[in-house]
């Protein structure tokens, strides 16, 4: 038999076929550098699959204990890293199919019985995203608490509102944190509820259509964890579209980072200087020694790009397939997984770093004080004291046009000078006028009223529990 021959025959599907694969497509069409990721997840379908088959018959209950010792002979080996990977065996199925047959034999052989690697891909991409999922969900929770221990350290702490970068009205930086969090909540939820529409098993569907032997899909599905085998057999194989959702939700929880990540910019600039970030998430300069630039943040900024172009990836590979499976779909994993890495670096990055960041209130404080942070409350007063709300609004808007004229904030005013624009103006004014009486009266659930961000830090720590 000559050389090309018996390359053909160590294919394991080389049998229709008289020539060999060209080199360059064998390395072309190969997956098995980036799926064997998956080599966990693959054993753990092969060890279920083995045992549904012997549990129907169709397996000899020595060939399914063969498997399932070969398999943990396999597994060991690539956990020890013992195990050579080959390109010519194209991806992590065929390279541990073929390493479990030249270990037990024939019964090794015996284990692909009723199943495709169609099935048998998107059995284990649900596996290994499913407990990812989980990874990153811890992760949110790690930021999470820590973004709760910064808003109970920060709860009075006052720092300017903003819309449009424009100083608007006080708040506390414990309730600015408490914001952050709320994004993290929903995308945590986005993430578990990715996870359950995912959890059904593909495994028997076969290559599109299921198989002739007298599979039980529901022991498989309950066996590796799944809620239910899914309910159509060319759905189950062709489409991608719980890792498309899955790297929609990233695309949202990147795009709340880089929100965040551009604040902690912001503040840690001398222009603002309103934190310090910790040295150890920052780095210097190679000609300005005096720099110290805030990289994790930065970084954080610049990776949603490469998750967002990971989605339009994924949704651009799925648009124009026909049922059921195709070559296309070996193009899912990279984005997938390289979403999953950014994702869970880039969380790992803001729950260690967050904890650590530290406050410079009285900069804060002196910033809160101008733009006349406080115009809304003295409208508000205004409104109190009978005045319509338009109306208030333009004698406020005069007192501080007087403001702009005498570089004074509207608590800097005195009585005299106030009541020029309205006779309702009172001495109890200054109460509403100062920094802390304008956030002590947001005292409502959602308010940046320093009781209100203790209650949303019990609240947070009872969600982050469930």
């Amino acid at each position: 038999m000559s050389q090309d021959s018996n390359q053909d025959k160590d294919k394991l599907w080389g049998g229709r076929f008289s020539e060999p694969t060209d080199a360059f497509v064998e390395q072309f069409t190969a997956s098995v550098n980036f799926d064997q990721r998956m080599a966990l997840q693959d054993i753990a379908g092969s060890r279920v699959h083995a045992r549904m088959l012997s549990k129907v018959g169709v397996l000899s209950q020595n060939d399914c204990d063969a498997i399932q010792k070969g398999l943990d002979e396999v597994e060991n080996d690539i956990v020890s890293g013992r195990f050579e990977w080959s390109v010519e065996l194209e991806d992590v199925h065929m390279n541990i199919e073929a390493a479990l047959t030249a270990k037990i034999g024939d019964a090794g052989k015996r284990l692909h019985t009723g199943r495709s690697r169609n099935d048998q891909v998107a059995t284990d991409i649900r596996l290994y995203l499913r407990e990812q999922i989980n990874f990153i969900v811890a992760e949110i929770r790690r930021l999470q608490s820590g973004l709760l221990d910064l808003a109970e350290r920060e709860f009075d702490t006052i720092m300017p509102g903003f819309t449009h970068l424009q100083v608007a009205q006080p708040i506390t930086f414990g309730h600015h944190m408490m914001a952050w969090f709320e994004m993290m909540q929903r995308d945590a939820s986005r993430m578990m509820d990715c996870q359950v529409r995912m959890n059904q098993s593909p495994l028997g569907a076969a290559a599109l259509a299921g198989t002739s032997y007298p599979i039980d899909r529901e022991f498989s599905a309950e066996q590796l964890g799944f809620d239910q085998p899914t309910r159509n057999s060319l759905d189950s194989v062709s489409d991608r579209d719980f890792a498309i959702e899955f790297c929609a939700a990233s695309a949202l929880l990147m795009t709340h980072l880089s929100r965040c990540s551009e604040e902690l910019v912001i503040w840690s600039s001398a222009q603002f200087d309103f934190i310090e970030l910790p040295d150890r998430f920052c780095t210097g300069s190679s000609i300005m020694p005096q720099k110290k630039n805030p990289d994790v943040p930065e970084l954080v900024r610049g990776k949603v790009g490469r998750v967002n172009g990971h989605l339009v990836s994924l949704l651009t590979l799925m648009k124009s397939q026909p049922l059921a499976y195709n070559k296309d779909n070996q193009e899912d994993k990279e984005p997938l997984f390289d979403t999953i890495d950014t994702v869970r670096g880039s969380l790992r990055a803001f729950a260690d770093m967050m904890p650590a960041i530290t406050c410079k209130k009285d900069n804060m404080y002196k910033a809160a004080k101008q733009g006349f942070s406080t115009a809304t409350d003295l409208a508000d007063y205004l409104v109190r004291k009978g005045l319509p709300f338009r109306d208030a609004h333009e004698v406020v808007g005069k007192a501080v046009a007087l403001g702009v004229d005498t570089a004074k904030d509207l608590s800097e005013m005195t009585l005299p000078e106030l009541q020029q624009f309205s006779d309702m103006i009172s001495d109890d004014v200054f109460d509403v006028l100062t920094l802390e009486g304008s956030v002590a009266a947001r005292n409502h659930i959602g308010g940046t009223a320093p009781e209100q961000v203790k209650k949303a830090v019990v609240t947070g720590r009872l969600l982050i529990q469930d």
